[in-house]
């Protein structure tokens, strides 16, 4: 197995979806907390490029980008498949994975941005959630009918997206509006399976209600 560290921050979807990998994986790693006000010099040294977290090492050597780091993780260690079998299905899934991580920035941008940039991010957020809301209609999961790539990619509209909402009071997801992906989500976050590996909902939301309160404070 070989010496396996992650660099990053407790409360990251990227990060957690590295976590979930390893967990599902049975593979034991430290964990070494970043701090992105003061980056180490551990965190620009390994990723020199994007300056970002996740950063995952084995046996000394890092990898960047959560998506690669997970598909890597399936790879190189022994355990339950993250990616399917099937070569179309593997296709699919990193299909969903890479619209998820390119929506993503807008959906954040809701809940950070101000004025009219603010309106353009609601936009298009919107637009990713139709598509994600008649994506899974009817469907447990992403692909076929196992967890997998795909929905570990979905852990931020799954978990992360819903704090956001409850932290700031801005609502972007209805049950009249979306309704497909609303039980999708409900699925997602109260499943067995998931649970096991989801983080608590209560201490993520506490973290994003300190900090939005704090930057709200600080642009007065």
């Amino acid at each position: 197995m070989g010496d396996v560290k992650l660099l990053g921050l407790w409360y990251s979807p990227f990060v957690h979806r590295v976590e979930w990998a390893l967990k599902i994986k049975g593979v034991e790693y430290e964990f070494i907390e970043e701090n992105l006000q003061n980056k180490s010099p551990l965190l620009l040294e390994s990723n020199p490029i994007h300056k970002k977290i996740p950063v995952f090492f084995h046996n000394g050597k890092p990898i960047c980008e959560s998506m690669v780091i997970v598909e890597y993780i399936d790879e190189a260690f022994e355990g339950p498949s993250i990616l399917p079998k099937d070569p179309y299905d593997r296709a699919i899934a990193r299909f969903w994975a890479k619209f998820l991580d390119d929506k993503l920035q807008a959906i954040a941008k809701t809940f950070f941005f101000k004025g009219e940039e603010k309106e353009k991010a609601k936009g298009e957020a919107y637009e990713t959630l139709k598509v994600l809301d008649n994506e899974v209609k009817d469907k447990k999961f992403f692909v076929a009918d196992k967890f997998g790539f795909a929905d570990i990619a979905a852990n931020f509209v799954g978990l992360w997206l819903g704090v956001f909402e409850e932290a700031t009071g801005i609502v972007l997801v209805t049950r009249e509006k979306f309704p497909n992906f609303c039980a999708w989500r409900d699925e997602y976050i109260n499943c067995t399976q998931n649970k096991e590996y989801l983080p608590p909902r209560d201490e993520l939301l506490a973290h994003f209600q300190a900090r939005f309160q704090a930057a709200a404070a600080a642009s007065k």
